[in-house]
């Protein structure tokens, strides 16, 4: 026969070698080294056979060490001439086959920059760790400016970056812990918990001190700091990858919070709902199932309602209501403002219209419309203002633009050029929830703003507290200094709303005048004061 083979008998129990071919001789495995080992590994096989019906088995075999081992395929049949105890082995090399695959299955779970075990590796790392049911903890390293010191410095830079850091990384984890490159700029790191929690923190301001010193790169010197999440295997019964990107999860979290996370499930469920929701948005605002409700705003000196803000509503398809401080932040995050941002501009100034209509002429009021910071950024507002001025005939001092602090001053250049092109248009400009940002003198000053918007948390329990007093005052006086007009939110009762037009407040807006209204009420109130 070409391949190994010999013959075997069953003695007093214990397999023995009768003969075997020159195939069996030539790959060495009579020798004395070998040949025990591969009795050995046979025993329980050569006693299966004996004791069962079946003519023959095949199994796969290794013996050997660690370095020397070998493998074989092996087939064991009854010997048809020599009795019920002696049995034919042969024997099929597989050992080169082996090597191969475990080769492959090297590179296949190793990044090829860092040396590391890449997020596959990680992975199975994680997952014989869970088989083996030992305490673990997952953390995910995510580098800060990865992608900026990329951009500007090169790849060949960002990878002796990326080397240097797995090479702190390392030295910062005890022997038993263990560390991946799960992503571009992101590194894994398995440790084993010995007695609570606290061991994953310690070692995260380890890991923390041992990226605080300068990387001298090859021509560079720079400060990297890493954004660390932590999930425990404990919380979840998922898998590896599951247990991952809970990491991840929380990593996204630390860049908010600025410290350290724990992965929460609670906080992954609600993240789950928030996608939820927008896929939910998407399709209302495609089915146009939102609807604007309209809030007045008043002269503070005469009474009169001088404008009407649009406010988004969302009342879904089963008859739910969603407050506009769940679903707005939901379309800003995922870009969902936009559309949203044309739709209510363009209902606001075509329900404008129509009270037009209704009034046989100019109704005597004017629309406000919040623009978002996000849609500020990612839309061309001056012509879609422009574009739905023209198909709807108003002119531009019939709409009032609500933009935040943020949206203003977060880009106050590129905004400059945005509000001027507004102004070509018309339109009014505010600045809404003014105080509760971090507005310069510098930008209200050359930003052509027309009216600041007090916010609600200094105009509401004004009366009772000082230092809301001097704080409205105190914006009051700025306005007035900058030849801008005022509008005070939150207005709740009448006594207020005196003390404020008493202060030179020009405008106010709250529930003692209505509630965010319907177009029919809201026409009502335009018609009774005609």
């Amino acid at each position: 026969m070409a391949i190994p083979a010999a013959e075997i008998a069953l003695v007093e129990g214990r397999p023995i070698l009768v003969t075997c071919n020159t195939a069996f001789r030539r790959a060495g495995l009579n020798e004395v080294g070998v040949l025990p080992m591969l009795i050995a590994a046979l025993t329980l096989r050569v006693e299966e056979l004996a004791g069962a019906q079946r003519e023959s088995i095949e199994f796969p075999i290794a013996f050997g060490d660690v370095i020397d081992r070998r493998y074989f395929q092996a087939t064991l049949a009854r010997s048809a001439q020599d009795g019920p105890h002696n049995f034919v082995l042969m024997l099929v090399d597989q050992t080169a086959q082996h090597h191969t695959e475990r080769s492959l299955r090297r590179e296949m779970t190793t990044d090829s920059l860092t040396g590391l075990p890449n997020r596959q590796g990680f992975g199975d790392l994680i997952e014989t760790v869970m088989a083996a049911g030992q305490a673990h903890a997952v953390l995910v390293v995510d580098l800060n400016r990865f992608g900026r010191l990329n951009a500007c410095m090169g790849s060949l830079v960002a990878d002796e970056l990326l080397i240097t850091v797995a090479r702190r990384l390392k030295g910062a984890l005890r022997s038993r812990d263990s560390i991946g490159r799960i992503g571009g700029n992101e590194f894994g790191v398995l440790m084993m918990i010995d007695s609570g929690g606290d061991e994953a923190h310690i070692l995260a301001e380890r890991i923390e001190r041992a990226l605080a010193a300068p990387f001298r790169l090859t021509d560079f010197e720079v400060n990297v700091e890493g954004s660390i999440g932590i999930a425990f295997g404990a919380d979840q019964d998922g898998d590896a990858e599951e247990l991952i990107r809970h990491a991840q999860f929380a990593v996204k979290q630390t860049k908010s919070a600025g410290r350290t996370q724990v992965y929460h499930p609670q906080a992954f469920t609600r993240a789950r709902a928030q996608f939820a929701m927008e896929t939910a948005l998407r399709h209302a605002i495609e089915r146009e199932e939102l609807h604007l409700a309209y809030q007045p705003i008043c002269d503070l000196t005469t009474g009169r309602v001088v404008s009407f803000e649009a406010l988004a509503r969302w009342r879904d398809a089963d008859g739910r209501e969603h407050f506009p401080s769940d679903f707005i932040p939901v379309a800003e995050e995922s870009g969902l403002i936009v559309p949203l941002g044309r739709w209510a501009i363009d209902q606001a100034l075509a329900q404008l219209t129509e009270w037009d209509r209704r009034a046989g002429g100019h109704c005597g009021i004017r629309m406000s419309v919040n623009v978002s910071a996000i849609q500020l950024q990612r839309d061309v507002i001056p012509d879609v203002i422009g574009q739905t001025l023209g198909r709807t005939g108003l002119s531009g001092d019939r709409l009032m633009l609500e933009l935040t602090e943020s949206a203003i001053v977060g880009d106050p250049d590129r905004v400059t050029g945005i509000m001027e092109a507004l102004k070509t248009l018309g339109t009014t400009i505010a600045m809404d929830d003014f105080g509760t940002g971090y507005s310069s003198m510098a930008y209200l000053q050359r930003l052509p703003i027309d009216v600041l918007k007090i916010d609600r948390s200094f105009v509401s329990g004004m009366l009772a507290d000082r230092d809301k007093i001097a704080i409205v005052r105190a914006v009051l006086g700025l306005a007035q200094a900058l030849g801008m007009k005022t509008t005070a939110e939150g207005i709740e009762t009448v006594e207020l709303g005196q003390t404020l037009a008493a202060l030179g407040c020009t405008y106010g807006q709250g529930y003692v005048y209505a509630r965010p209204l319907d177009p029919d009420a809201a026409w009502a109130m335009i018609a009774a004061q005609a």
